[in-house]
């Protein structure tokens, strides 16, 4: 198997001892918002149930969970092992292990489609998220989705002028994250890359997959549901639900939200990455 280095030592220090994950969908307007968009999407992009899908990445299961609830057979790897721990005790329907997305110890074809929902947002190096997309390939069965989030590169930005957090002592930080794509801890959050939406269409193709289609997950409302504290059953969540689905595949809109979601199918042709 192909080696690499070592994760990033403060993204399981982060995800550990600072930021609680298990929550995270539920605690805010845009994670509510994230949530909804990101389940509709998988309902229409994966196969039916019961298939086989790979989570990698998955941290504690909010995404296994409900995919096992609808009847998939799910197996979870996520390199923090609280995540797993946590999985393996909220969702006991699923498998979960410790794993690096760039180098998982399964066979070829083990899944009918690969969700990698967070590992391309914590590796800055692009060979590294060209790996994590090369292994999701060959874990695919020939013709199965692959499907990765990003995290948008506008969306830093957005969300903490939105949230008034922008001052003198992060501004020249984050505009540099805006730059080049490359999070500076010291802005709040982890190690981490964000993407333009042209950028996850040629990793997509670097790793041996089809040119992804790629679709904006918020749309361009999630800062204002946040500022206004907006509830789940407000017309203004349901008109930011709505509006995301409208702007969805409009290139000019899709850096708007703040995660992207790509999907591809597994080549079935004799261009299929070679196993580890």
């Amino acid at each position: 198997m192909p080696q690499h280095r070592p994760a990033e030592p403060d993204i399981t220090r982060y995800y550990t001892d600072v930021f609680a994950e298990a929550d995270r969908l539920d605690r805010s307007p845009q994670g509510r918002l994230e949530a909804c968009r990101t389940r509709d999407l998988l309902t229409r992009l994966l196969p039916p149930p019961p298939a086989e899908v790979l989570d990698v990445g998955g941290g504690p299961g909010a995404y296994a969970g409900w995919l096992a609830a609808a009847g998939h057979r799910v197996h979870l790897v996520d390199l923090v092992h609280a995540h797993v721990e946590a999985a393996r005790a909220a969702y006991p329907g699923i498998s979960a292990a410790v794993g690096d997305a760039r180098d998982l110890p399964l066979p070829d074809d083990s899944a009918d489609a690969t969700l990698l929902l967070g590992p391309l947002y914590h590796l800055p190096d692009r060979a590294d998220r060209v790996a994590a997309l090369r292994e999701a390939a060959r874990l695919t069965r020939p013709g199965g989705p692959v499907l990765a989030a990003v995290i948008s590169r506008n969306a830093a930005l957005i969300d903490l002028t939105a949230q008034g957090l922008v001052d003198e002592h992060n501004r020249a930080l984050l505009r540099e994250e805006y730059a080049t794509g490359v999070n500076d801890p010291r802005t709040g959050f982890t190690t981490a890359y964000f993407h333009r939406p042209e950028q996850v269409v040629d990793e997509f193709v670097a790793a041996g997959l089809p040119a992804p289609a790629v679709y904006g997950v918020e749309g361009p409302l999630w800062p204002l549901l946040n500022a206004l504290g907006t509830g789940p059953d407000e017309r203004l969540f349901a008109d930011a639900v709505a509006l995301a689905e409208v702007f969805e595949r409009d290139p000019a809109v899709l850096g708007a939200s703040s995660h992207l979601l790509a999907v591809a199918r597994a080549p079935v042709d004799g261009s299929r990455p070679a196993g580890g």
